[in-house]
């Protein structure tokens, strides 16, 4: 089979993956994605009971496979907890997708000091303390041809200036975006590379509210005229984990239909 062949090329069959916050929202579209391509998917959150019922109906769809390990990434001693279990099931891994986020909107003039403190913390703190506690496995599992992978999920918020007023989260997306690059440059010596998507708007748990309040005006807004798909940031990952997207390190990828770009007259 050649290399050109699109199985080498967007092939992830067999890898170790973990995506955080994988049982709900853009994280559950992800770990589909992956085991529908025969990859082994780990996901966590601190919702024991979402992650069984992930891990159940993914499992049920074959070629790859899920388990999940629960872990609180409010807790930093859950971080090293879930990086100890990786090392002891796997000894390595292909891909960390950190994908668990916090919001928080609220009007400026009351806009709490409560609110930085958490959406900072798992945004961007944990991002960092995870991806650093699990660099061994990235180690491990990495070649010359073939790094392993970290894939930030970041946002639009984090490029423009949003209507809704979320201070912290723009903030600290903006942040990762940078941190990404950051890692990029780091980590890229140590056969591991580092990117991000800057997701657009996308059917999820943190965008549910907005979306059934605003739907028809935020769809209306992008230039291809939809909301994101599973498919659409799923493919996006497999690229980015495959041979396809090996020499891809440090971009920062607006995965919004144009929201971005968009002009106002």
């Amino acid at each position: 089979m050649s290399t050109m062949d699109v199985n080498n090329l967007f092939g992830v069959k067999g890898k170790v993956v973990l995506v955080t916050g994988g049982a709900k929202g853009i994280g559950r579209m992800i770990s589909e994605g992956f085991v529908a391509n025969g990859a082994n998917v780990y996901i966590s959150s601190r919702d024991g009971k979402a992650c069984a019922q992930a891990c159940k109906e993914l499992n049920a769809m074959g070629k790859g496979q899920a388990e999940y390990v629960v872990a609180d990434f409010y807790k930093e001693e859950d971080i090293l907890k879930l990086a100890e279990e990786l090392r002891k099931r796997e000894g390595k891994l292909h891909i960390l997708v950190n994908n668990s986020g916090s919001n928080w909107g609220e009007s400026y003039d009351t806009y709490p000091s409560a609110a930085w403190d958490r959406v900072l913390n798992l945004n961007l703190k944990r991002v960092f303390q995870l991806t650093q506690a699990v660099t061994p496995l990235l180690e491990a599992a990495a070649t010359k041809e073939d790094p392993a992978r970290v894939i930030n999920i970041g946002s639009v918020d984090g490029l423009r200036v949003p209507a809704l007023e979320t201070f912290a989260y723009s903030a600290s997306k903006a942040g990762l975006h940078h941190l990404s690059r950051v890692l990029a440059s780091h980590l890229g010596k140590r056969g591991i590379t580092s990117n991000t998507l800057a997701c657009g708007p996308f059917q999820s748990k943190m965008m549910k509210a907005t979306l059934e309040k605003f739907g028809d005006a935020i769809a209306s807004n992008v230039p291809l005229g939809r909301i994101g798909s599973p498919e659409d940031v799923a493919g996006c990952c497999i690229w980015l984990g495959s041979r396809a997207g090996a020499w891809v390190n440090g971009a920062t990828i607006a995965l919004d239909g144009g929201t971005v770009v968009a002009s106002k007259l």
